[in-house]
């Protein structure tokens, strides 16, 4: 018998051929029913569970949201954010006379932060509101708002918020000679003197005081 000369047909391709009639018989099937064939699963890329960087890691330690911004507005957005909110205002680099009148200068200096001209350890700050006349002749009256540093040493002369037997006062504190006193500032009222019975603590030194005229 005579050995024919075409090869033989390869059962591969013939597989091939068969699973790609299948499969675009498939689609076509769920194409016309209007659904779309699940995909295979990616051996790369795509969420993994633990990824990332934790929430609470950032500046602010806590969990962020992205929002969309006007791209006009975002600078003054970002300012806005990297000063808390606080709008300086401007300053005039002339002294206002107290006397007589001096001839008026409009140079601007530039602008003053009320945050960073009275507050200088912004942790360890607070405000309080003054209650009564006691401290009068110190510049300090009724309803007068104190700046008041925890992180200040109270020294002898400094004016100062404490707690006396669990009452708040704010007086100027005299130590001399293992003798501890707060003073007032006005002739009506007595020295505090702090026996070794009594109970104190300083809760800061007053550093400015916000009076209204």
């Amino acid at each position: 018998m005579k050995p024919s000369s075409s090869p033989p047909i390869p059962l591969k391709l013939a597989t091939s051929d068969a699973t790609s009639d299948a499969t675009s018989a498939t689609k076509s099937a769920t194409k016309s029913a209007g659904t779309t064939p699940p995909s295979a699963p990616s051996k790369r890329g795509g969420a993994r569970p633990g990824a990332g960087r934790p929430a609470g890691q950032g500046r602010y330690g806590e969990a962020t949201k992205p929002v969309r911004l006007p791209v006009s507005m975002i600078d003054e957005i970002m300012d806005y954010v990297a000063t808390g909110g606080r709008q300086p205002l401007p300053l005039f680099s002339c002294a206002v006379a107290a006397g007589f009148p001096s001839p008026a200068d409009d140079h601007l200096e530039g602008s003053l932060d009320l945050n960073d001209y009275l507050v200088k350890h912004p942790a360890a700050t607070f405000f309080v509101r003054v209650s009564g006349d006691s401290m009068i002749n110190a510049g300090i009256h009724e309803d007068d708002i104190l700046v008041v540093d925890r992180s200040i040493e109270a020294r002898h002369g400094k004016i100062i918020i404490a707690a006396v037997d669990g009452q708040l006062t704010v007086k100027r504190l005299h130590h001399k000679s293992g003798k501890t006193m707060l003073m007032p500032e006005n002739d009506r009222y007595e020295p505090i003197t702090i026996s070794d019975e009594a109970s104190m603590v300083i809760w800061g030194v007053v550093t400015n005081v916000i009076h209204s005229v």
